[in-house]
């Protein structure tokens, strides 16, 4: 956006954005004090205008806007939207650790925890055995039957084609649920675990879990299961919302030894019968009823419809529990009515070598079926592991993300939050409302996850205003590209704490690339790679960019990653991830299919799919890159999509901007005006060769069910209709 230096920024413009004289006045004057003593457009400065001006989330966001820009006029691309302070860095899980051991680890190149950060992240790359014990021993992880070894990487050739990601934990069993439930230095029996409200009960105390509460309610799921005697690693699916039975009923799951099967509550009868095939799974929970706000949405029936196999049916709130149910199927309170006798007895859990599954996500697939992943007792390692390094979870902390069992986040919600001793905040209803802004405040979070999408809803409606998000200590972001503006709105709700954005995938267990506590954070940007990933920019002939060398390119990993995937159910897991991939140092790389920058300051930004970037002019560009530029280009936008869609009769590729409008009501002509609009921010924020052919407006733009735009489907539409048109 346009903007003023700091220095030329006056009384009379403060007060112009809707702030009275008297404030304008004492702003103005703190802004010329820090001036002063940082310069106009330093870090510091910022800094310090986050905390000590903008200290106040009610303020005009063009005010935040003003002097966000303002500072950073001239400072060039990824200016720090948040920047560590020593004492708390070193206060974090890691800088404590790096504090005792950083010598050790990185002997004398060891300075502090935030200039060494960079040195323990590529330590964890080449050093996996020291690293991964270490966190293991921090994270006070339990195993029924402790590793061989942390990787055994010099597998005989067949191995190797079968494991090219290694063979980890080699001999180990455990039980993830089990260390989920463990009394040990991060957690007593009274701690409270889960905290949760109903929607439209936003009034009412929150309502809360201790662990010796869900203990018992554990033990006693896992002892029913057990009474439908079903084989040891049978297949047992869950489609409900995420709440505090869910919960306990995936936990239940693994502790005795089956595999949960994980569908979002969202899907359609279709999608659910397939992942039910795929999984061939025995069992599923399921809800009656799902509420949101006054409406009812069915469940039972879409389960029935699917025709589920036998179904263990929950009443909703307030649902009651007279629905008729399928010859076989049980209510909640008839599954649990057999092994009443055994309430409060402890349940033995299932110890099972670590490459057991314990868990079947599925992609969210925009073609034919979708992928079947298996997560076995090692994923959850990785994704608690990613949660205790990169958003610093601990105990005392309260941690919501809202998502759902049937998307990774959701599992790993259960393991990044238990697993580290903190507590989960669980929202049973809607989150775009005031309702969960309330209890984000009232549970006092400290951590909040979520997607893009989120965000700009809040931002949109306001409905954010008034409540107090002070005991945020960090955000989450996840699921799909963000913006610059949105996420500085974000940030000034909780006075200016961090975004940590985390990329990474279902068969990853979390994430590949983020950012960190110990790292200035630059608005929807990553600043490292994960803990024990390594990550490659290819160039256009496939070979790896130099390390630390601006560039752009797709995306391949490090094979040597654990809790990563190696075998999927319903595809070749070598053909998907590693067929065809370069060598780096004589192992294959992962494919993972998205185009990633690494910028002059040694931040990254994702720009999608591979297969979402379209050649304009001889040149390779991103939709996300083209997007965000047009997304900024006018008030009424609401999102855009950017499609390369080829000529009828052959020839380059044409860009074709798909846009949503807040007033959906637009002539030829305002698509006319807005086609130029985007032409003129294009060739001046990207490349004057860049030219939009089309503008076309959409009431919606197709999404997965993740909330991942599909532009293929959206190519494949305007393409047909170009051909519609020649006729």
């Amino acid at each position: 956006m346009a903007c003023k230096s700091l220095c030329s920024i006056t009384v009379s413009d403060i007060e112009s954005l809707g702030i009275s004289r008297d404030a304008a006045s004492t702003f103005h004057q703190r802004l010329t004090e820090i001036i002063g003593v940082h310069g106009a457009g330093s870090p510091a400065t910022w800094q310090n205008i986050a905390s000590s001006i903008l200290n106040n989330p009610e303020l005009p966001f063009s005010f935040h806007q003003m002097l966000y820009y303002g500072c950073f006029k001239d400072y060039g691309p990824d200016p720090p939207a948040w920047i560590p302070d020593p004492k708390s860095a070193a206060l974090t899980n890691v800088g404590r650790l790096l504090e005792r051991r950083g010598k050790e680890f990185l002997g004398s190149a060891y300075k502090d925890p935030i200039t060494s950060f960079s040195d323990f992240q590529k330590f964890s790359v080449s050093n996996p055995e020291v690293y991964w014990e270490t966190v293991f021993e921090e994270m006070n992880i339990s195993f029924s039957k402790p590793p061989e070894c942390i990787l055994r990487d010099n597998l005989p050739g067949e191995d190797r084609s079968s494991l090219p990601s290694g063979q980890w934990l080699p001999g180990a069993s455990i039980n993830p649920a089990q260390n989920c439930l463990n009394v040990n230095g991060n957690r007593s029996l009274n701690d409270t675990v889960i905290i949760w409200r109903d929607e439209l009960h936003d009034d009412l105390p929150l309502q809360r879990m201790t662990l010796q509460e869900l203990r018992q309610e554990i033990w006693l799921v896992a002892y029913a299961l057990e009474s439908l005697g079903l084989e040891k690693g049978s297949a047992i699916a869950i489609d409900m919302p995420m709440n505090c039975k869910a919960v306990v009923i995936y936990l239940a799951i693994i502790l005795a030894g089956y595999v949960v099967v994980s569908i979002a509550d969202s899907f359609a009868a279709r999608e659910i019968s397939t992942r039910l095939r795929i999984s061939n799974a025995k069992v599923i929970f399921t809800q009656d009823i799902i509420i949101r706000g006054d409406k009812s949405l069915p469940l039972y029936s879409r389960i029935l419809e699917a025709q589920a196999p036998m179904a263990v049916v929950i009443p909703a709130r307030g649902s009651g529990s007279s629905m008729k149910l399928r010859s076989g199927d049980h209510s909640w309170c008839g599954f649990l009515e057999g092994v009443n006798s055994v309430k409060g007895k402890e349940f033995i859990p299932a110890e099972q070598p670590v490459e057991t599954f314990t868990n079947i996500l599925f992609s969210s697939g925009t073609t034919g079926d979708p992928k079947a992943i298996p997560w076995t007792n090692i994923t959850a390692l990785k994704a608690a592991a990613d949660a205790w390094c990169h958003f610093d979870i601990r105990k005392g902390d309260i941690v919501c993300w809202p998502t759902n069992l049937g998307w990774m986040m959701g599992p790993w919600l259960v393991f990044a939050s238990l697993l580290n001793g903190a507590s989960m905040a669980l929202y049973n209803g809607s989150p775009l409302g005031p309702g969960f802004a309330k209890f984000v405040q009232d549970a006092k979070v400290t951590m909040l996850g979520l997607v893009p999408s989120l965000v700009r809803s809040w931002k949109n409606a306001n409905s954010t205003s008034g409540y107090d998000w002070s005991s945020i200590r960090c955000f989450g972001s996840s699921g799909e590209a963000s913006s610059v503006d949105e996420y500085l709105w974000l940030m000034g709700r909780a006075h200016y704490k961090p975004v940590i954005e985390y990329c990474g995938g279902t068969e990853i267990g979390g994430g590949f690339i983020t950012g960190s506590l110990l790292q200035a954070q630059s608005l929807a940007a990553f600043s490292t790679p994960a803990m024990g990933c390594e990550l490659f920019i290819l160039d256009d002939d496939g070979h790896p960019l130099p390390d630390n060398v601006a560039g752009i390119g797709e995306l391949a990993l490090g094979s040597l990653m654990l809790g990563a995937s190696n075998t999927l159910l319903n595809a070749d897991h070598y053909d998907v991830y590693f067929k065809g991939m370069p060598l780096w140092n004589g192992k294959v790389l992962r494919r993972h299919g998205d185009i990633l920058e690494r910028t002059v300051r040694g931040y990254y930004h994702a720009h999608g799919r591979a297969d979402d970037t379209m050649n304009l002019g001889g040149i390779k560009v991103s939709s996300v890159e083209i997007e965000r530029v047009c997304n900024g280009v006018g008030s009424n936008i609401l999102e855009t999509a950017a499609i390369g869609v080829p000529p009828s009769g052959g020839g380059p590729e044409q860009l074709v901007i798909a846009v949503v409008l807040k007033n959906s009501s637009s002539t030829a002509e305002d698509l006319h005006k807005l086609r130029i609009s985007f032409n003129s921010a294009l060739q001046k924020s990207l490349n004057p060769l860049f030219k939009v052919s089309q503008v076309v407006s959409v009431p919606s733009l197709p999404r997965t069910a993740s909330n991942k735009v599909m532009r293929r489907v959206l190519r494949q539409q305007l393409a047909e209709h170009r051909q519609m048109s020649k006729i």
